[in-house]
């Protein structure tokens, strides 16, 4: 069985201090990420989501505008 963690090697040279990094990601890992990115990111669904997205977003910058400015401009 394959350990599903990340891996991480840094290396650094000493000529014109060139520093690399590598990652590497398990492949079970990998293709776990790929089918939720391909399922929720892309097509009509990856669009509706986007949408719904900004809807809920607007409604929450809304509401928050509304009610701070009936708090701030309150009758006495």
């Amino acid at each position: 069985m394959q350990s599903q963690e990340t891996e991480v090697q840094y290396s650094r040279w000493n000529e014109n201090s060139h520093d690399q990094v590598t990652i590497g990601i398990s492949p079970i890992a990998a293709s776990g990420y790929r089918k939720i990115y391909n399922r929720f990111c892309t097509g009509k669904v990856g669009i509706a989501l986007k949408v719904l997205g900004g809807i809920i977003t607007f409604w929450i910058i809304f509401m928050i505008g509304y009610v701070t400015g009936y708090y701030v401009h309150r009758c006495k």
